[in-house]
């Protein structure tokens, strides 16, 4: 009997949802609208028209043009409404499409497989657009689960006119073409990465909505303007430069200064650690002064001796002693 398993081809940092309504009674059965993650960021809104038994992380099979495709549970009931509403979803021109059904172990197998094309499609349709004399860069390729379809990401600085370039990818890849245009924010939040925090990326793990930033943020601030530092892995400027500017905001109408605490580093902190020799001290491994105020010399080190070949060092003859 095949057991119902999460998509392993979602990561788990990549924009997750918490349910925080998840074990209310009747949660699901007010709203039959669910929240479907595909590939990294990508996500969709479908109803639950046949009353399947979801919850986060089960895979499911989903209507599509053309064909299905399979993606992972990630929010049901009546937070998928408030989600929608976040991200500024419109019921009125959305098209909301509908459930299958639950993932068999033959739908990830063919999935699978179709993923697997991935790499090297996005490599060949580089070469074609470089080809072609465009000025763009094919940032992601990402296959439908059937595989009669897949949608191509490009970052591109203006207009780009692909309609010969579809053309080449129909005819070379036998498949659907979409063409999708994504910023270089969107880029790097499809691709990952950790930023100079040690965190993973914002863009990739929470944030949905790129707002501007620009350098008044970091003169707000009084953030050193250095391009090195200020950029994050995409180029631009970060988008955590936004975060406090409210805040430096406030306080400068006020008239306030805004500080952080310095650390007295004369201070003596306990820091619980236990002798773990018993009652020795650590001391016992020093040296002992010997009583005539010298010290042995190291192994290797020559003792101070006197130079024989310096004339002021030579012993002078005793003109007393007796002849």
């Amino acid at each position: 009997m095949f057991t119902q398993k999460a998509c392993c081809r979602n990561s788990a940092h990549m924009l997750p949802v918490t349910d925080w309504l998840a074990d209310l009674p009747d949660n699901v059965a007010e709203n039959d609208l669910v929240e479907i993650q595909f590939k990294n960021t990508r996500k969709g809104y479908y109803h639950n028209v046949n009353h399947l038994p979801l919850e986060k992380g089960v895979c499911v099979i989903v209507d599509a043009n053309p064909g299905y495709d399979l993606g992972e549970v990630v929010l049901t009931g009546r937070l998928v409404k408030a989600q929608m509403k976040k991200n500024n979803i419109d019921l009125s021109r959305y098209e909301i499409r509908n459930v299958q059904r639950l993932a068999q172990e033959s739908d990830h197998e063919r999935a699978a497989a179709a993923h697997a094309r991935e790499q090297e499609t996005m490599i060949k349709a580089r070469q074609l657009a470089k080809s072609l004399g465009l000025e763009m860069k094919i940032g992601d390729v990402e296959f439908q689960a059937d595989g009669s379809k897949a949608i191509f990401y490009y970052i591109a600085d203006g207009r780009v006119d692909f309609r010969q370039l579809i053309k080449v990818y129909a005819e070379t890849f036998r498949i659907r073409i979409e063409m999708k245009q994504i910023g270089a924010r969107q880029e790097a939040g499809r691709i990952g990465g950790t930023g100079p925090c040690g965190r993973e990326l914002c863009c990739s793990t929470w944030l949905t909505n790129f707002s501007s930033v620009g350098t008044g943020a970091a003169r707000l601030q009084r953030i050193s303007p250095n391009p090195q530092k200020l950029a994050g892995q995409c180029a631009k400027l970060k988008c955590c430069l936004n975060y406090e500017v409210p805040v430096y905001e406030d306080a400068l109408k006020r008239g306030e200064v805004i500080g952080t605490p310095v650390a007295n580093e004369e201070q003596e902190v306990d820091l619980g650690f236990q002798n773990a020799v018993g009652e020795g001290a650590l001391n016992r491994f020093d040296r002992h002064k010997m009583n005539n105020n010298t010290r042995r010399p190291e192994r290797g080190e020559r003792r101070d001796r006197p130079n024989r070949n310096d004339k002021n060092d030579r012993q002078k003859p005793n003109n007393n002693r007796p002849q």
